[in-house]
């Protein structure tokens, strides 16, 4: 559950924090107090996109920071698919947007904002005064009913996934196989004459990078002969060289070494000295020897690696990337070769998998019409509770004329909420305010299966009033018993439902607009919920009123 918000320069907000509550949180304020920027900070905080609008200040940085309790293991075996792990049962997001730029964390290490929204989508479900507009989507009825019978459904609609995965495959290959004899004939010749051309070549691993070294040595070969039979002659050739002045110098050494045991040693590293350069002055001998910096050996050189760079060029970057792509054209042509076998063996796995699609589909649908009659009975319950007197809801299914990663039903919720009314989709018969209610309804019945711990919604409340704003709000209390919910209002019987009430004002300070949020006592409760009920004047009777409306819900709620 959300246990804490900080904000800081945000918007009007010069810096607020909210401690949250299990059940339900609600919000209330005057139209414009900000009670818009708190939800913004909460998206914010979660991976939305920023708003130049939202920043207070564009000199200061603004802060968002959630805190949030995780005790489920099943949440928690989730958000370690994430690699996400909580410490202590609790995790962090934050958000810091200076000049443009932001930073996310989750418990202090820097994440892409991806992550932060797929990390969210763990913990919070947000529904804003639009999100009802998503139930006249037929893709939306399918994803509540799949959604509702995912215990049974689940594993079937993995193994469709797998299966659609494979046959999409099949039918891409077939596609790209479907050739007239003529273009057959024409690819396969090119085939044959590029492995002939790689054969041809004869290339072997490593090849390039030893014929590379070769032809950087012979490049440079006048350079190394002028260089090598410099120091031979240095060494070993010329009057003064190192082999005889080293020679000299020993015999001098040697003549007096009788006489000085340190003159003797140093005789001898001498004599080690001169053997170290005839040694050095043989393998310069044999290096020129067998030095190869002919003209002949240079073109042979530069003509294979001319060739191999050929190949590179149209096969590959590098040697094992042309022998990769050689077994790729063998393959390939092989198939053009024996095409009539190879298209029959596509053709066949293709039918084969429409078959497994088919009972995999027929195996799902079952499934999702057995619980489309119980989820929707639920959802019309729902809906006499919340002043659909006369209504009728039930879901349709079309078989779609193609498969799907989802089978191939199209589902549909159809109303009717007027006796002797024909069932309709939502869009043709509902308004606003009833699809704010439908949408209250499905959470009302999902609330139970629904995993995800937080629920905000957002004045979802538009366009009710009177009977039907307590029956909702006794519906958000039914939520409440399952979630942590955080509710907008601008409904004074939901907001005596509150378990937790917080108002949220604007006031000038220095001559500067400011939001504030606070937590309300009970007495601070009934005034507001007077405001609510009786507008700009706030009588004694008024007072009375609202007092009376919070008794009766705390009592509805024991």
């Amino acid at each position: 559950m959300l246990r804490n918000l900080h904000v800081k320069n945000l918007a009007l907000i010069d810096e607020a924090e909210v401690d949250f509550e299990k059940g339900l949180n609600i919000l209330t304020g005057e139209t414009g107090a900000g009670k818009s920027i708190i939800i913004g900070s909460i998206n914010l905080a979660l991976g939305e996109k920023v708003s130049k609008e939202m920043l207070r200040d564009n000199e200061e940085n603004a802060f968002v920071e959630l805190i949030f309790d995780v005790e489920s293991d099943a949440l928690k075996k989730a958000l370690s698919g994430l690699d996400v792990y909580p410490e202590d049962d609790m995790l962090i997001l934050s958000r810091k947007i200076s000049g443009g730029r932001s930073i996310a964390k989750i418990n202090g290490e820097s994440v892409p904002a991806s992550k932060m929204k797929a990390v969210s989508a763990l913990l919070i479900d947000i529904h804003g005064q639009h999100e009802h507009q998503s139930l006249l989507k037929k893709q939306k009825h399918l994803e509540i009913l799949d959604d509702y019978a995912r215990n049974e459904l689940s594993d079937i609609k993995s193994e469709l996934k797998e299966t659609y995965k494979k046959y999409r495959e099949v039918t891409k290959e077939l596609e790209e196989a479907s050739l007239d004899e003529e273009s057959r004939m024409r690819e396969l010749s090119l085939l044959e004459y590029e492995i002939h051309e790689i054969e041809e070549a004869a290339v072997t691993a490593d090849e390039d990078e030893v014929l590379e070294t070769k032809y950087r040595k012979l490049l440079n070969g006048k350079k190394i002969m002028e260089a090598i039979h410099a120091a031979h002659g240095l060494l070993s050739m010329e009057d003064g060289s190192a082999s005889e002045l080293t020679g000299r110098a020993h015999r001098e050494l040697s003549s007096v070494a009788d006489y000085d045991e340190a003159i003797r040693g140093m005789a001898d590293e001498l004599l080690e000295i001169d053997n170290l350069l005839n040694d050095l002055n043989r393998e310069i001998a044999d290096y020129m020897d067998e030095a190869e910096f002919d003209d002949e050996t240079f073109a042979g050189t530069e003509q294979r690696l001319d060739e191999i760079n050929h190949l590179k060029a149209k096969y590959g970057h590098t040697i094992d990337e042309i022998l990769a792509s050689l077994e790729e054209k063998k393959e390939k042509a092989e198939k053009l070769q024996n095409y009539d076998i190879y298209h029959k063996k596509l053709m066949q796995q293709e039918n084969a998998l429409k078959e497994t699609l088919q009972k995999q589909s027929e195996k799902a649908s079952a499934i999702r019409k057995k619980y489309a009659k119980e989820l929707a009975e639920k959802i019309r319950e729902q809906l006499v509770d919340l002043n659909f007197l006369d209504v009728r809801f039930e879901m349709k299914f079309e078989q779609k004329e193609t498969f799907g990663a989802d089978g191939f039903d199209e589902v549909e919720f159809v109303i009717a909420t007027n006796p002797g009314e024909p069932l309709k989709p939502l869009g043709s018969v509902a308004s606003g305010g009833e699809l704010s209610r439908i949408m209250l309804a499905l959470k009302t019945v999902l609330a139970k299966n629904d995993e995800i711990e937080t629920l905000i919604f957002d004045e979802i409340d538009t366009g009710i009033s009177g009977r039907t704003a307590q029956m909702v709000s006794e519906k958000m209390h039914m939520i409440a018993e399952h979630h942590q919910v955080i509710c907008i209002t601008h409904l004074p019987q939901i907001a005596a439902m509150a378990d937790a009430h917080f108002s949220i004002e604007k006031s000038v300070e220095n001559e500067t607009t400011i939001s504030t949020i606070r937590r309300l006592t009970e007495d601070e409760q009934v005034t507001e919920l007077a405001r609510m009920l009786g507008g700009v004047r706030i009588t004694d009777t008024v007072l009375e009123s609202a007092r009376e409306m919070l008794n009766l819900a705390q009592n509805a709620k024991k």
